[in-house]
């Protein structure tokens, strides 16, 4: 992925991770259009970074998604990649039948979401001569945190799905990367000043310096994700899911 001239697509662009994100890759030079499902936000975020375009989108409707991707590319015919940070993280209790409300739209935001939008978007990406397809999955896709069980599994199918992604199109021009973010202060799960969780600020510097370094990664991985990232293959998994497991509610 180049970033300073690329044409971007950013679902889940709207806060947190994307908007960091997004906001990074605009000033390094490469063109930027942001996803989000409220459209006060969006345009509040035009207003405030000039430049930066705006789409209205909810990962969780398949029609949204569709139309989104036909006024993006039709509005940006060069774009070029797509990064896909929409998801939401909710506590459940397992022993509450009421808990699969949370999972069903953890499943059609962090997981269907994704997919669909790689769907709808794949085929312009297609047409490039190089593209690139960034999936978000989670350190927690690696070692679960027991108090968000559907967040954690979403994430370890996004790899997964990733994984089988970058194969079907490796003969193809478009590369398929994987951000791994640590717990970040965002607003998600209240991290936002959170002790427990890496300032965002930080986080982004260390992902742009990853991706100038590494344009062809297949995973970016700052250092404080690789505890999780490799615990079970240094046989570490028990003792991080007894971390973990300090979070409640």
């Amino acid at each position: 992925m180049d970033t300073t001239r690329s044409t971007v697509f950013v679902t889940g662009g709207t806060s947190g991770i994307g908007l960091g994100l997004a906001l990074r890759l605009m000033a390094a030079g490469s063109t930027v259009v942001v996803g989000g499902r409220r459209t006060d936000r969006l345009a509040a975020l035009a207003a405030e970074h000039p430049g930066l375009g705006t789409q209205q989108l909810d990962v969780t409707d398949p029609a949204s998604i569709a139309a989104a991707a036909a006024a993006v590319t039709a509005a940006h015919p060069e774009l070029d990649t797509v990064i896909t940070t929409a998801g939401i993280m909710l506590p459940e209790d397992l022993t509450d039948p009421a808990h699969v409300e949370v999972a069903e739209r953890t499943v059609a935001t962090n997981l269907l979401g994704t997919i669909r939008s790689i769907d709808a978007f794949l085929p312009a990406l297609l047409r490039r001569p190089a593209a690139t397809v960034m999936t978000v999955s989670s350190g927690l896709g690696f070692v679960p945190m027991p108090l968000t069980p559907t967040y954690s599994a979403t994430k370890a199918a996004v790899h997964s799905y990733t994984q089988a992604l970058r194969v079907q199109l490796g003969s193809t021009p478009v590369q398929v990367t994987e951000l791994v973010p640590p717990a970040v202060r965002t607003d998600l799960m209240g991290q936002r000043d959170s002790s427990h969780a890496m300032p965002l600020e930080d986080y982004l510097d260390e992902v742009m310096a990853l991706l100038a370094e590494r344009p062809d990664a297949d995973e970016v991985l700052v250092e404080r994700v690789r505890f999780l990232r490799f615990a079970e293959a240094e046989g570490r998994t028990d003792d991080v899911l007894a971390q973990l497991s300090r979070f409640a509610a």
